[in-house]
């Protein structure tokens, strides 16, 4: 079915942020380029090593600026939303300046820019996805899932003080920092993110089956939209699956635009009635009455003691390898592993000649990367039932078959909005 081509209203600030590139100094000067961890539409993704002090690896997005030309904007809009979480911006209003960074918000370190290309130099991120690590673990609870949970909502809470709307959270976006069991949880990908100082939020963009009422409604949005997200991944991560779900878009965005999900038997029989309360304050149609970042932080099941400890890891690890499970997961993990073997190998600056190329892409492009451009989105907007890959949230795309699932078959709820249903990067 055609999707929403209305744009936002409201004018669209200048910005200097492609110039503002690091054209004076060579990114060769400043770190050694080894393995490509991941290929875009647009992009790849390399393993970077720092000359300056040998042992410390990033993650560099190369961005060719002869395939992005005309869609400039979504990459300045990106790196103004990434510089916003960078240890090296300051806030002017204060004394002393208040430092920005967030410890669960992947931060954009430096920028580089030649003739041919824009280097993104990024945090790396090891860990894996999200779903990844609960099926790898022996044990989940409640609890686990409400620390998560709590993680996320402190990050999100705190883009929000800086007036950054996110507009595409979902667990693919959700990447363990590093393999520790303690690890804490980063959130990726801004491609879609907006700050609201630069104009009314009303295009339709984000990923069905998380995207909120009111975007679908094509009203104007902010913040709210977010916590919405959170309570769809918060159901997921204590079921397994999605609360909304059908094969046929229309039908999705119906349940949605209603509200209409259920807590069903026997998935819930042995949730807490305080995790279903804070899940439906979370999901609530109503914005006015949706709850706030801070309003979920204060809720008894985040920051109380009525998160249970009853271990549902067999229930939820069934439906999630069942409704989630794709060729990726073990992709990602392979992705990773690889990634701390190279740094075990403390890598000399002199050997990014001789490196080897690590393709970690599969035929399905699955090798996990940490940063991720909607810029990267080409695709057109199919039907749920065509199968049609993802966007920009994976390093390429990801075909979504169709298949029986119980309870639930995600077929469609990864596909991202695109607004006119090709570049989402365009998005306002």
């Amino acid at each position: 079915m055609p999707l929403f081509g209305k744009k936002d209203s409201g004018k669209k600030p200048k910005t200097k942020d492609t110039k503002e590139l690091n054209k004076q100094m060579s990114i060769d000067e400043k770190y050694n380029l080894h393995g490509l961890l991941g290929t875009g539409a647009f992009s790849e993704v390399r393993l970077a090593e720092s000359k300056d002090t040998p042992g410390d690896h990033f993650a560099v997005k190369i961005i060719d600026k002869k395939a992005l030309k005309g869609k400039e904007e979504s990459l300045e809009n990106e790196i103004r939303v990434l510089r916003r979480f960078s240890a090296n911006h300051f806030d002017g209003n204060s004394p002393n300046g208040t430092r920005l960074t967030h410890p669960n918000i992947v931060q954009l370190l430096e920028t580089y820019e030649d003739k041919a290309k824009v280097y993104l130099v990024m945090e790396l991120v090891t860990g894996g996805e999200l779903f990844d690590r609960i099926v790898e673990k022996g044990s989940y609870t409640e609890k686990d899932a409400s620390h998560l949970i709590r993680q996320i909502l402190e990050a999100v809470d705190y883009m929000h003080e800086q007036g950054v709307v996110h507009r595409d959270l979902k667990p693919e976006n959700l990447l363990y920092y590093s393999p520790d069991d303690d690890s804490k949880i980063m959130i990726s990908d801004f491609g879609l993110s907006k700050m609201e100082d630069s104009g009314i939020m009303a295009t339709a963009c984000g990923t069905p089956g998380y995207v909120a009422p009111e975007v679908l409604a094509q009203k104007p949005y902010g913040k709210a939209v977010d916590v919405w997200s959170i309570g769809v991944i918060s159901y997921i991560l204590l079921c397994g699956y999605p609360p909304f779900y059908d094969e046929n878009d229309a039908n999705l965005f119906a349940q949605i635009l209603k509200g209409e999900f259920e807590f069903d038997s026997p998935y819930w029989d042995e949730i807490s009635e305080s995790a279903k309360h804070f899940i439906k304050n979370l999901m609530c149609v109503t914005v006015e009455k949706r709850y706030t970042c801070k309003q979920a932080l204060a809720h008894p099941w985040i920051s109380g003691n009525e998160a249970s400890s009853k271990n549902i890891h067999g229930t939820v690890s069934e439906q999630l390898k069942k409704n989630f499970a794709k060729s990726r997961w073990k992709q990602a993990y392979y992705a990773a592993t690889v990634i701390r073997q190279m740094q075990r190998m403390a890598l000399s600056s002199n050997s990014s000649a001789s490196a080897p190329t690590l393709n970690i892409s599969t035929d399905n492009g699955n090798g996990k990367i940490c940063v991720k451009s909607e810029a990267e989105a080409t695709a057109p907007i199919q039907p749920a039932a065509a199968a049609a890959p993802l966007s920009a949230s994976s390093t390429s795309s990801v075909n979504e078959s169709a298949q029986p699932l119980s309870p639930h078959n995600d077929i469609n709820n990864h596909q991202r909005i695109s607004p006119n249903c090709s570049f989402s990067g365009q998005a306002n």
